[in-house]
């Protein structure tokens, strides 16, 4: 994974202030966030969501007509999103400051060899990748895992997610939550959930087969 996604000085360089292009060119990398000290997770946008980002991204050129460069996603400074401004436990999130997402987990070709991806998707639209009814109004995120719904892959596709068996494979499962992103000490980027577990832009970890031939 390059290194302007993982080092903040070259971050900086790279992207300055734009976020949404920092995003969508993970995405298009399959970048890793590192959660928990170990855990590689992939970054993965839906579709709207890419398509809005990119946008976004390119709302900074001279030749755009500038209708979303003020919707820059927001780096926090807050450790954890129940400290940022106007914090509310509820499902609501704006594309912005706070995210609709899920950790889903044994996608067989998710980088860094453990089968766990970030998904990131559109609020308050028709995201046919995004959260269901049923996700909406029975959100408890600030809770811990053990006590919340898991969905397994025939469940998303119930609930109106059409492709999650094409997109992650039939034996994937997750569990949704609201993320943001912050700032820490050493200017790096993390992404976190609402419940605190959060991970930082890694250069991702080798699976054991890599491992086994040395690559």
């Amino acid at each position: 994974m390059s290194s302007s996604f993982v080092l903040p000085t070259q971050r900086n360089v790279e992207y300055g202030s734009n976020i949404a292009k920092y995003l969508v060119d993970m995405d298009d990398n399959d970048a890793t966030f590192d959660f928990c000290g170990g855990m590689m997770f992939q970054l993965v946008l839906s579709k709207q969501l890419r398509t809005y980002l990119s946008k976004i991204a390119k709302a900074t050129d001279e030749d755009y007509d500038g209708e979303h460069r003020d919707r820059q996603p927001i780096i926090c400074n807050e450790l954890q999103m129940k400290k940022i401004k106007n914090y509310s436990k509820d499902a609501v999130a704006d594309n912005r400051r706070i995210f609709h997402g899920r950790e889903i987990r044994r996608v067989p070709h998710a980088t860094g060899g453990m089968g766990f991806v970030i998904q990131l998707s559109m609020a308050a639209t028709e995201d046919p990748e995004g959260w269901s009814k049923d996700e909406i109004e029975n959100y408890d995120g600030w809770g811990h895992d053990s006590g919340r719904t898991w969905r397994n892959a025939d469940r998303y596709e119930a609930e109106g997610f059409p492709e999650f068996k094409t997109k992650f494979g039939p034996e994937a499962f997750g569990l949704h939550h609201r993320f943001y992103l912050h700032f820490d000490s050493r200017n790096r980027i993390w992404l976190s959930a609402e419940d605190g577990c959060e991970g930082t832009p890694s250069q991702g970890s080798k699976n054991q087969v890599q491992k086994f031939f040395g690559l």
